[in-house]
């Protein structure tokens, strides 16, 4: 091990000294604090950050040294870190002593300088410690940046790498390695959406992502007792029912619960809270972060209560993105009752698709006293992933979702100029799937096609105009890139496609391990050209060659109803929007049952499988389970149950009898799911919640729906709106089907709730509907209907248009 003689004593005792001035209360034993390319000491908020000249012997070998004093666009607080910066041409190492062993900062400090010999903002690298990859392909383009780390460090020695790219260079201009509190990062922590606990934390390296003062008021360094930087909320926070306190006299440190090393009384001495005059206010308090997908983050949350009176609510519900963290929240009892005494809870969350982290904060429930709602501060901290990875390749000035556009668009202009000819000849030659038998052996030829194709047996010798070479869909998917993916399901991953003229489409591929497989896809691909309805998602193409299961189909832009109810960073959709694409999705599904002869059975009616395009008009999708109804003489088709659990008829489940009616219920649940904002079946919840249907049916039974109504749209909704609603879902649900309505009636209810919600003069003075609309019929729907426009209706032949009569919207 190198030493350093009685430089490193100097080094030392300023540093000891520094912090001894800052707190009294933590004193690390391990304080690097290094001004990288520096002759000379720099304070920054009363440390000293000790010249890089004196560690020559940290350093494998001493590496170049650039100076520059031209930084004066920088006001930052810690500006005079970044007057200098040593540069690296090689793989290099920093060599820490380590006097005791445990968890330790890591800051890097960065800024992309420009001087005589180098322009730092070209440079690319990548900075590893012990086995844990902190940075990979890294640049830093533009303005100053700081990453903090925290690792266990359990050897005497820490070892800092920085590997240049290949023709570039690494470069830094200031570090810290500090010892933390050994308490500081917990063992382990509860995991948000699923049961159980996040264990060996310890193991794990952290990075910090976003440590969040509320309050609107910014903590900087030298305020806080561990030197971290604190951001102002103001930015992240959507200040509908907000507004920021601060009593910092309040603040109470109390043996037993939050430390002031946890978090200072600074941060702790300002809140966020709920900013309401209506003691009945049902809405939450918002924050919005940027993280990257595929890692799991430890969020930790601070609470202080520095607001309330006697007669105040404590009880409030803790949120990320769609999952509930903590139900009837009460941080005066988990104080004790004392005023004023800081306590943090810790979850860890796994962000799979999104780029954004969504906190809120809202009242448990509603009762006749002003709830007290409020967070005092929030810190997201990224963990490792198995392989010791905290980045992905990333520059610091372009996003993850920016950099997914750029490969896009860019594998778009590749692909287009290649495909021109070949997608102009194919979508004129397209035409209806006709189907002429099943046989293997059969030699068919591709209706319209000519050439290489003109002799094309698809693996069930079905004749179709639909067949797309593999060719042609591997060009518009980049060659299926992880990239373009915009789904997966049971059957394998969904693409986003761009055919020629910019033509987006989706394309489902079959994954070679699908329990779903050859069957399903054929289903699909046969059933789907027979139907013509604004409300069904319509057929482009499909493929099979080389064992492949490809189907395509329209692009919609804005994918599944699902993502825009729950676990995704999506705008809220308003009450009003929700009706109108339950309607669309009801007269998708009453086309499916009435639109020939034999009924069409869904059979996998689910929010995911409701998609909605750049208008958010709702199609019913994926048809892969889909059945063909009963004979005429048959009150049911006997088949093995499939579908999606949370979603299936417990008559069909029980029986193995599926009716039209096993699509009804399925809908029930969605018109539940749409309602309430979150999952069908979410674990996460105590028992009686678990199951969305069963604490929703109660709810209804006892004349109490609005007590699970989605919080962002609870104040849109009308009282008798609401109510029939809540009438028309309980009806989908009934255990016995005859007793269920038949999807015609039940888009007429609906279209009926939409009435309602728009136009109260359509009610009485009692509330109550007008009496032609207030009863549901469970059987055949008795109701006089009129025409609809025929854009609804386009396929359908004209002895089957009195089945296809939907009532007109009133707009």
């Amino acid at each position: 091990m190198r030493t350093a003689g009685n430089i490193r004593s100097v080094f030392w005792v300023s540093s000891i000294l520094c912090s001894l001035c800052v707190s009294l209360q933590f004193d690390p034993q391990d304080n690097y604090l290094i001004d990288c390319g520096s002759r000379s000491n720099v304070s920054v908020g009363g440390r000293v950050f000790v010249a890089d000249d004196f560690y020559s012997s940290f350093l494998e070998t001493p590496k170049i040294l650039v100076n520059t004093s031209s930084i004066s666009t920088l006001t930052t607080f810690d500006s005079a870190l970044y007057k200098t910066a040593r540069i690296f041409n090689e793989t290099s190492d920093y060599t820490f002593p380590i006097r005791k062993p445990g968890r330790h900062w890591i800051r890097l400090y960065f800024y992309p300088f420009i001087n005589n010999n180098h322009n730092l903002s070209m440079a690319k690298f990548s900075v590893s410690a012990q086995s844990f990859t902190l940075l990979k392909e890294f640049q830093v383009e533009t303005g100053n940046l700081m990453k903090e780390y925290s690792l266990n460090i359990s050897s005497d020695s820490l070892v800092l790498t920085f590997t240049p790219s290949s023709n570039s260079f690494a470069f830094i201009n200031a570090l810290e390695v500090v010892s933390q509190p050994d308490n500081l990062v917990p063992l382990e922590a509860r995991t948000v959406g699923s049961q159980g606990s996040f264990r060996n934390l310890q193991k794990q390296a952290l990075e910090t992502v976003k440590r969040v003062n509320m309050g609107n008021v910014t903590v900087y360094p030298q305020n806080d007792t561990l030197w971290r930087f604190w951001d102002s909320d103001d930015s992240y926070l959507i200040h509908k029912f907000a507004k920021f306190v601060s009593n910092e006299n309040a603040v109470n440190f109390t043996s037993g619960f939050s430390e002031d090393y946890i978090a200072p009384s600074s941060v702790y001495g300002t809140a966020t809270t709920l900013d309401s005059a209506d003691p009945l206010i049902n809405a939450n308090v918002t924050w919005h972060f940027d993280v990257i997908p595929g890692f799991e983050y430890l969020v930790r949350f601070h609470f202080c209560d520095i607001v309330s009176n006697s007669s105040s609510n404590h009880l409030s519900n803790v949120y990320i993105n769609s999952w509930l963290v903590s139900r009837n929240f009460d941080v005066s009892n988990l104080t004790s009752n004392n005023f004023g005494v800081p306590y943090f809870m810790d979850a860890v969350v796994k962000v799979s698709d999104s780029s954004k982290l969504k906190v809120s904060v809202g009242p448990y429930s509603l009762e006749e006293i002003y709830p007290v709602v409020f967070l005092n501060g929030l810190e997201i901290m990224k963990i490792s992933d198995s392989t010791g990875r905290l980045n992905v390749f990333e520059s610091s000035k372009s996003s993850s979702k920016v950099k997914i556009i750029v490969i896009v668009g860019s594998s778009v202009g590749l692909f287009v100029a290649v495909v021109l000819a070949i997608v102009i000849f194919l979508f004129c030659r397209r035409r209806k799937l006709a189907l002429v038998g099943h046989s293997k052996t059969e030699d068919v030829a591709v209706n319209g096609m000519e050439g290489k194709f003109a002799n094309r047996t698809g693996l069930s010798g079905t004749k179709t105009g639909y067949y797309f070479p593999l060719s042609l869909i591997q060009e518009a998917t980049d060659n299926f890139s992880e990239n373009l993916v915009i789904g997966v399901g049971g059957f394998g991953k969904v693409y986003e496609g761009v055919l020629r003229e910019n033509i987006k489409v989706a394309v489902k591929r079959g994954a070679s391990e699908s329990n779903q497989g050859l069957k399903e896809f054929w289903t699909e691909i046969e059933m789907l050209p027979q139907f013509r309805h604004r409300h069904l998602v319509s057929l482009i193409g499909y493929c099979d060659e080389q064992n492949e299961m490809i189907i395509i189909y329209e692009y919609m832009e804005n994918g599944t109803l699902k993502r825009h109810l729950y676990g995704s960073d999506l705008p809220s959709l308003s009450w009003r929007k929700r009706l109108e694409i339950c309607i669309g999705s009801a007269k998708g599904l009453h086309y499916l049952h009435t639109g020939s002869a034999k009924a069409i059975i869904h059979r996998d009616v689910k929010s995911a499988n409701i998609l909605l395009d750049e208008n958010f008009m709702a199609k019913v999708a994926d048809f892969g389970l889909s059945k063909t109804g009963p004979e005429i003489d048959k009150t049911h088709v006997s088949t093995a149950v499939k579908g999606s659990f949370g979603y299936l008829d417990p008559e069909y489940l029980t029986r193995q009898q599926l009716t039209e009616k096993s699509d009804v219920y399925s809908f029930g649940v969605v018109m539940f799911e749409v309602l309430c904002g979150r999952p069908v079946i979410d674990p996460s919840l105590p028992r009686e919640k678990v199951n969305l249907v069963d604490w929703a049916m109660k709810l209804q039974k006892r004349g109490k729906l609005e007590e699970i109504v989605d919080p962002s749209i609870a104040d849109q909704i009308k009282p008798d709106s609401l109510r029939k609603y809540g009438e028309i879902a309980e009806k989908c649900l009934a255990e016995n089907g005859v007793l269920r309505p038949s999807m015609g009636d039940v888009l007429w209810n609906l279209e009926c709730v939409l009435q309602l919600q728009g136009a109260d003069e359509r009610t009485n003075q009692n509330g109550e509907l007008p009496s032609q609309v207030s009863h549901l019929e469970t059987g055949e729907s008795t109701v006089e209907f009129s025409m609809t426009s025929m854009e609804d209706l386009a396929g359908v032949s004209m002895s089957k248009v009195f089945a296809q009569m939907v009532k007109e919207e009133i707009m």
